[in-house]
């Protein structure tokens, strides 16, 4: 089943008098439960198409379908209900918050997104800090915390809410390489488990290694699609 669907997608913004094309018509379908990287130098599209496909903004040309809902017609109500339910977001820099502790980044998203009652919080904060090898820090505030750790926690707080899509922008660039390579096989783990659909926006060839389907972008076009049978080592 196709999760995500794109038909001549494209996001122009105005700098001063120039018009920048950041994505000119672009075409793709990503699989559920799959692990999917876009790929390219700077400046080819890939963080602009994931802002698109997290309903973090707009496109102005084509389409957009996430989960079978045309995302490119909501407003902004709709789209961050849509992106609370739907969606969970890994960043390079983490963007945990400095004055919670583990556990309370994890459970932030429910008490935002979904408001679910404490005893559910409480579920389903406990079973992620396990799974992601976390537990036993759950009381730290991210600056006690490794580039790891950090990470994993991130990772947790993306998987809450149960999204059907997670989107990770560079979520291996500031990690050295071991470090790397146990977020990757967390995040391969927590797709088999949970059957959630990764896309990642990366120049890092590690991520690039383990994926089954690479996009390649360039100028804001769609360049090049390889599908990887397995995918990973």
């Amino acid at each position: 089943m196709s999760l995500v669907v794109a038909e001549e997608l494209r996001r122009a913004y105005t700098l001063g008098e120039v018009e920048v094309q950041a994505l000119r018509g672009v075409d793709f379908t990503i699989e559920e439960g799959t692990l999917v990287s876009f790929v390219g130098p700077s400046g080819s599209g890939k963080t602009t198409l994931l802002n698109l496909i997290g309903c973090l903004d707009k496109p102005t040309g084509g389409r957009l379908w996430v989960d079978q809902t045309d995302v490119s017609g909501l407003g902004r109500n709709d789209g961050a209900r849509f992106r609370g339910e739907t969606i969970g977001f890994i960043f390079q820099d983490f963007n945990l918050i400095p004055v919670l502790t583990a556990y309370e980044n994890i459970e932030f998203p429910l008490v935002m997104a979904q408001a679910r009652p404490p005893s559910e919080r409480h579920r389903a904060v406990g079973e992620l800090l396990e799974a992601v090898g976390m537990a036993d820090h759950k009381d730290k505030r991210p600056d006690q915390l490794s580039g790891g750790q950090k990470q994993r926690v991130a990772v947790a707080r993306a998987l809450v809410t149960r999204p059907r899509l997670v989107l990770a922008d560079e979520p291996t660039a500031n990690l050295d390489h071991d470090t790397a390579y146990a977020i990757i096989d967390l995040m391969r783990r927590m797709k088999q488990e949970l059957q959630t659909t990764f896309v990642f926006s990366t120049h890092d060839t590690r991520i690039i290694d383990e994926v089954e389907v690479v996009h390649t972008l360039e100028d804001g076009r769609l360049t090049n699609q390889e599908s990887r049978e397995g995918g990973g080592r």
